[in-house]
């Protein structure tokens, strides 16, 4: 057992509040027991302990600063981390990035960026419209032209450390419209996640299990996507492409690899995979409570409990072994099959959603061949 991908949550507060966030605004509350933001103590701690983990496995992994929001953090502790990390981490086997909302872009963030080799992506849903259904502040005044002076200032850099725009997926809206918008930002990638959700709360915007309104969504995405001569780059949509054609997912949630994620807490505190918070409160927790100040990185990947949570992606229904498509959408995510009787153990909410969009490529791929 590997690491693949460890989320540092320098930040457990946002200057967001955006409707749908798993992290404050979903059936987990773990949040409020964390320090707003990381000590210059902790930070030392977690730097040595990825730097430890990387002498102890012979493939790289990739670290994303999370939060919260990250730049909250604030340039001195953020630059410790970096440097610290860096210095011991080359950029091609430890590829560091932040996701962020973009407010807080300014010149001192991105020299440091620049500095230390670290990418940027950042969240927004579309055009204002768009993303005011739900990305708005604690104020619910919209936060989308604070965010686009914030993409304007990192594609000014004569380096280009902006690899592109995160989205959730609004069933109700236009997939033209938010296409044709994301290609007007001159993005390198767009990519788009469906709303968290499950059989006890469903996603926002679908009414059933049964429902396709986000199949519906993405179908017509791939139609616009595959018919642009010189369309921006869709990782979604290019790993289903991918993975139908033969190839191995690097997106969890597609195909059946499995993938070793780690999260830590603005405490120290190790965790599983934290997409597990929408389930239900402490999803995420290990048994223990592991906290880098008293366990080592390489002990919780050699641990059963890690193990199980890494294969809780490949653990299945019958329904889904027997699926013929169940070799592209891996079953769904673990999050979005969860009910309370028998919690992981159902087809994905979206089932009928991926049946829609991944039959309708595959027969597109098939055409051509």
């Amino acid at each position: 057992m590997f690491l693949d991908t460890v989320l540092v949550k320098v930040v457990s507060n946002c200057n967001l509040n955006c409707s749908y966030c798993y992290v404050y605004n979903s059936e987990d509350t773990s949040y409020k027991e964390q320090p707003n933001n990381m000590t210059f103590e902790t930070i030392k701690l977690v730097s040595n302990s990825l730097i430890q983990q990387a002498k102890q496995q012979d493939i790289g992994f990739a670290i994303v600063i999370h939060g919260g929001e990250p730049l909250l953090l604030g340039i001195e502790k953020m630059e410790l981390l970096l440097s610290k990390l860096r210095n011991e981490l080359t950029k091609n086997k430890f590829p560091i990035s932040i996701q962020t909302n973009g407010i807080l872009i300014n010149d001192a963030y991105i020299k440091l960026f620049l500095e230390y080799d670290v990418t940027v992506s950042v969240s927004i849903d579309g055009t204002k419209a768009i993303n005011d259904l739900s990305r708005l502040d604690h104020k619910n005044s919209s936060s989308y032209f604070k965010v686009i002076k914030g993409i304007e200032k990192l594609q000014d850099t004569k380096k280009n450390i902006f690899t592109g725009t995160l989205s959730v997926i609004h069933p109700q809206t236009n997939p033209q419209e938010t296409y044709d918008f994301f290609k007007s930002l001159n993005t390198l990638s767009s990519n788009f996640l469906m709303h968290d959700g499950n059989y006890d709360t469903l996603p926002y915007g679908k009414n059933s299990f049964e429902s396709l309104e986000y199949g519906t969504w993405i179908k017509k995405l791939i139609e616009i996507y595959l018919s642009d001569e010189k369309p921006i780059e869709i990782p979604f949509i290019d790993e289903l492409i991918k993975t139908i054609l033969g190839g191995n997912s690097l997106k969890e949630g597609i195909g059946d690899e499995l993938y070793g994620i780690i999260i830590i807490e603005t405490d120290g505190e190790i965790r599983k995979n934290d997409t597990l918070r929408s389930s239900y409160n402490g999803a995420d927790f290990f048994e223990k409570r592991p906290n880098i100040s008293n366990i080592t990185l390489n002990e919780i990947v050699k641990s059963s409990e890690f193990k199980e949570s890494m294969s809780l992606q490949s653990t299945l229904p019958e329904e889904c072994k027997k699926c013929n498509i169940v070799n592209i959408c891996g079953g769904g995510m673990p999050l979005y099959r969860w009910n309370k009787i028998s919690l992981y153990n159902n087809p994905s909410i979206y089932c009928n959603d991926h049946k829609l969009y991944i039959n309708y490529l595959k027969e597109i791929l098939s055409d051509e061949d």
